[in-house]
């Protein structure tokens, strides 16, 4: 009996579990056509390149959609609780996460220093 290794976002040790010719295609596909793109891979590395792509915040939207093509107990397997979440969050209209976007608009910045009169 092989066991599975669960790869979560808190390891970055672990390595793709695709070629990064794979993963280059997929980021550069249309996202929407993602889902056709991965059905050809077997589900438990479905899984496992959703929870990993999920755990990097420029192909966070990436493993979500992959996400959306296995079941709950392919994640769970893949990722623990992680893996969880992220089923339950494929399965809701994708928004982009707003962490690190300035609501207000542009940082003012200034480069003279402070001036003080006297």
């Amino acid at each position: 009996m092989s066991l599975a290794h669960a790869i979560s976002i808190d390891d970055p040790a672990h390595d793709c579990p695709v070629s990064a010719e794979a993963v280059g295609r997929l980021a550069k596909a249309d996202p929407r056509a993602i889902p056709e793109l991965v059905e050809s891979i077997p589900e438990s590395t479905r899984a496992r390149l959703a929870v990993w792509l999920y755990g990097r915040s420029h192909t966070h939207e990436m493993g979500v959609r992959i996400a959306s093509t296995c079941d709950g107990s392919s994640l769970r397997r893949a990722g623990g609780l992680i893996g969880n979440a992220l089923y339950d969050l494929s399965r809701r209209p994708y928004t982009a996460p707003t962490h690190g976007i300035r609501a207000s608009g542009p940082a003012r910045i200034s480069l003279g220093g402070t001036r003080r009169i006297a």
